[in-house]
């Protein structure tokens, strides 16, 4: 499990090994899972897949610290858990799953690459102005996105834009909550109890969607929510939480600036999902905006 017995990257000292094992998480494995998701989805319905997925691996990760010694969240902890996890897990996982019925994995995650641009306009809220530069690649970035949404893709499935949306605003206010207002238990119990909670947000909600599990599960669909489980909640997830505890905002959403490459590529490659090249010219737009702005909080950082 990742240990958050680790110092923040200092100027002088560069990054610790725990910081790149865990960038090397966020951008290859996270980039990976979008692909994942489309093939859970054979078998497992969207909320129902990212329930079941978040809570099964939350339990686990519990069940872990608690045997290594670590105390259950308190109250309030598991309040501010509820609330990040229904916005990140809820709103922003489910949505994702959702949006991938109709829409192609790669454009999915590659729409994903404006949370970076979201949680700069958020930030306004605690009065945390973005620069010149930042500004214009926030603007950038969401003629990207407004040129992506013109794409074949999207224009043919409105539903599939509408959850995607819906998902990236989500998953922007659950990281700038956790960071500002509500934070986790310490380490990884926090990320435990936030998957806990955004997993029976997600069964609930698979339940009042009226979902079920089409029985028995293709062996393609089993191998992916497992591969889900393992590597998008316990390792690319508990990575991303830790890069927001102990690494530079600009540096914990650097994967919005890979994941959409690693997963369009992927899902052209073994999916043989269409990308047109007016979506690629739209993906460039949307990452030279986020690199703008990724690359001027790591110089201020």
């Amino acid at each position: 499990m990742l240990s958050l017995a680790t110092s923040t990257p200092s100027a002088r000292g560069g990054l610790p090994p725990i910081i790149w094992l865990c960038l090397a998480a966020t951008w290859l494995v996270w980039g990976s899972t979008y692909l994942a998701i489309k093939y859970a989805l054979i078998s497992f319905p969207p909320f129902l897949q990212m329930g079941s997925r978040f809570l099964f691996a939350g339990l686990l990760l519990a069940a872990w610290m608690r045997w290594r010694g670590a105390p259950w969240p308190n109250r309030l902890q598991w309040r501010n858990a509820l609330v990040v996890g229904t916005l990140m897990l809820g709103g922003g996982m489910g949505g994702t799953a959702h949006a991938e019925v109709s829409v192609g994995s790669g454009l999915v995650v590659a729409f994903i690459a404006v949370v970076p641009l979201i949680i700069a306009l958020l930030n306004l809220i605690w009065g945390i102005v973005p620069t010149k530069l930042e500004a214009i690649g926030i603007a950038l970035g969401l003629v990207g996105v407004l040129m992506l949404t013109q794409g074949s893709g999207f224009q043919a499935s409105p539903a599939g834009l509408a959850a995607i949306s819906i998902a990236c605003v989500c998953w922007s206010a659950g990281s700038v909550l956790s960071q500002r207002a509500l934070p986790l238990a310490p380490g990884a119990m926090g990320f435990a109890s936030e998957m806990i909670c955004g997993g029976v947000v997600l069964l609930v909600l698979a339940a009042v969607s009226g979902e079920s599990l089409a029985w028995p599960p293709a062996p393609q669909a089993t191998a992916a929510w497992f591969y889900l489980v393992v590597f998008g909640s316990l390792i690319a997830f508990n990575a991303y939480m830790l890069l927001l505890a102990r690494a530079p905002a600009a540096l914990a959403a650097s994967y919005t600036f890979v994941n959409p490459v690693i997963a369009m590529l992927l899902g052209v490659w073994i999916a043989g999902e269409t990308v047109t090249r007016f979506e690629w010219y739209a993906v460039t737009v949307i990452l030279a905006g986020v690199l703008m702005l990724l690359l001027k909080r790591s110089a201020r950082g």
